[in-house]
């Protein structure tokens, strides 16, 4: 199917990461079939990190290899370092994800390291990925404001973002990680990545809702360009290391969105508020989405 936009969905990491209590690898494995039989063509499945410090995600190895891999379907996954690449590619990886920050104190907070030396950590990562012909996206955390310094100036949002080009990944992902940008916001990264030539077709917007203002900077990014959002099924997600961040963009509430705007971008609502209803009962609370709780339009 021809789309206008694309939906990737980081549900199982990002939705999961931050949750009190693990999740079971058979509830995580049925959660992915439900968002693939959605129709969500990119989800993020699990992070390779170290067990100790996500203890959520401790069952990458067995899950990955587990995972029933749908034709069409791209299941990336999350690596901090070489030995995190050696995991996921002896369980079966064939896209991965590196994660840094436009702030240096936040890197420090959530991977211990500095920006400059999670370049470095990241570089063999991706040039090992790229070899084996696997496609690779970069995080870039923090870009709209730090929880322990404020806000953060666009040039260092464009250095990190040039940084991780130039060490060959395919995909920016800018994210508002704990949530206080608004559209103006939006604005100004956007235009400095592209004043900087990193156009809004290297872009993916990752933002979350912790203030409420996810759904107007997605129409923000529409208007700028941007055709790549991330979003989270059941609004689940946060920060473990970033204080007061609540979750991401719930996709129910993206796919809305964008079904009201008439884009095409191949997900079924319904089939999503599925997904979401299953993981809100197995972590035992009610949906936090507005289309979660609302539902669609007509009914």
């Amino acid at each position: 199917m021809s789309t206008d936009v694309r939906i990737y969905e980081v549900g199982p990491r990002d939705g999961l990461q931050n949750e009190p209590l693990p999740v079971s690898t058979d509830v995580k494995l049925r959660f992915v079939e439900l968002l693939g039989n959605a129709g969500l063509r990119e989800i993020e499945a699990t992070s390779f990190v170290s067990p100790r410090a996500v203890p959520q995600l401790a069952d990458a190895d067995d899950l990955l290899a587990r995972l029933e891999r749908r034709p069409g379907v791209r299941y990336p996954v999350l690596v901090p370092n070489q030995r995190g690449m050696s995991r996921a590619l002896a369980a079966g990886a064939d896209a991965i994800a590196v994660f840094t920050a436009a702030s240096d104190e936040f890197s420090r907070h959530n991977i211990g390291m500095t920006i400059d030396e999670s370049i470095v950590a990241f570089a063999p990562v991706v040039s090992s990925a790229s070899a084996r012909g696997m496609w690779t996206r970069g995080y870039v955390s923090a870009a709209f404001g730090c929880p322990y310094t404020g806000d953060v100036p666009e040039s260092a949002v464009v250095g990190v973002a040039q940084r991780l080009l130039d060490i060959g990944v395919d995909e920016l992902s800018i994210g508002d990680t704990i949530g206080v940008g608004g559209p103006r916001d939006v604005r100004r990264v956007v235009a400095a990545l592209g004043e900087a030539g990193i156009g809004p077709d290297r872009l993916a917007m990752h933002f979350h809702d912790t203030r409420g203002t996810a759904a107007a900077n997605v129409a923000s990014s529409l208007e700028l360009g941007v055709r790549c959002f991330d979003a989270s099924t059941g609004g689940t997600g946060g920060c473990p290391y970033a204080p007061g961040a609540a979750g991401n963009l719930a996709t129910e509430d993206l796919v809305y969105l964008l079904d009201r705007e008439g884009l095409r971008h191949g997900v079924d609502l319904d089939g999503v508020l599925t997904a979401a209803r299953f993981i809100s009962q197995a972590l035992g609370r009610p949906l936090a989405s507005k289309v979660g709780q609302a539902g669609g339009w007509p009914k």
